[in-house]
């Protein structure tokens, strides 16, 4: 017979007794709670010892982690986690005495009941309606990413929203793309959005004789690349001299490469913003000189 911990392993470390019971039985839950192998959680529901705290804090509720923890569980960018968990509960459910949580409230389909998350798209939506636009911006551009949601999908659900956060959302749907690498690119790329700066291409493929360069984001007519750059340092001497090469065959081309760290785009958005104005303006500038 199957063991009780092998039953919630296979469905997410959680499960209602009337699930253990039938798949082992109810002696054997009862042995194995004993045990210390498995933990009642709330009342009907056990699950294995060490599940994440948000989690368990969920399921005390008989609720469903949302907005930025949703977006925590599917692994999507955020500029910070959330301190207390997001809940949201069935309309119809009032809160009871439990562990910190900040609390929502929606009509909830049976498969994020299953999960104890939201779906991605409504993840997304529900970041929309929390975070600022760029924040929010990064967290649709990785869902994008995976695949899993696409743009028309998101685009009209944002319109069929209501509510508080609505405005933002149809925002962040129109400029998301599942082209973007970074949250620190997307963030780069919502401030050139807020600011009404056009032209600029995500993950832009730029020839330049035998060599090519797949840049954060380019504008092909007025020459100009940026790139976002992390924390992360070069990894190795190779990829730095690589790195390094890309950037010099750009600047030999005729391409002006602005970069900017992280403490720039997000502590000083203005003087990016000032700064990618004034090199599209000096681009302008050299074309007409020229005609």
């Amino acid at each position: 017979m199957v063991s009780v911990v092998e039953v919630l392993a296979r469905l997410g470390g959680w499960a209602t007794s009337a699930e253990l019971v039938r798949a082992t039985s109810r002696r054997s839950v009862a042995a194995a709670v004993q045990r210390g192998d498995v933990e009642r959680l709330t009342r009907g529901i056990y699950g294995l010892p060490g599940l994440a705290p948000d989690l368990t804090t969920a399921i005390a509720y008989d609720g469903v982690l949302s907005h930025t923890s949703a977006a925590a569980r599917w692994q999507l960018p955020l500029l910070a986690s959330p301190t207390k968990p997001h809940i949201t509960l069935p309309t119809n459910r009032n809160t009871r005495p439990g562990p910190p949580a900040i609390f929502h409230w929606a009509d909830l389909p049976t498969a994020d009941r299953r999960t104890r998350r939201t779906s991605l798209l409504r993840t997304v939506l529900d970041c929309a309606r929390l975070l600022p636009f760029g924040e929010a911006l990064a967290v649709a551009d990785a869902a994008l990413a995976t695949g899993r949601v696409n743009q028309d999908e998101l685009v009209a659900a944002a319109v069929g929203m209501s509510g508080l956060g609505r405005p933002n959302a149809v925002r962040v749907g129109a400029a998301a793309t599942g082209l973007a690498e970074s949250f620190l690119e997307s963030m780069l790329r919502s401030l050139l959005v807020t600011a009404g700066i056009e032209g600029f291409e995500p993950q832009l493929l730029i020839d330049v004789g035998e060599f090519r360069a797949r840049v954060d984001l380019g504008h092909r007519s007025a020459r100009v690349v940026l790139e976002a750059e992390g924390y992360e340092f070069h990894g190795s001497a190779a990829k730095f001299a690589a790195d390094c090469r890309r950037y010099d065959e750009l600047v030999a081309a005729g391409w002006l490469v602005l970069r900017f760290t992280y403490q720039q785009v997000i502590g000083d958005p203005r003087w990016v913003v000032a700064t990618v104005e004034s090199a599209l303006r000096r681009t302008e500038e050299r074309v007409v000189a020229a005609a």
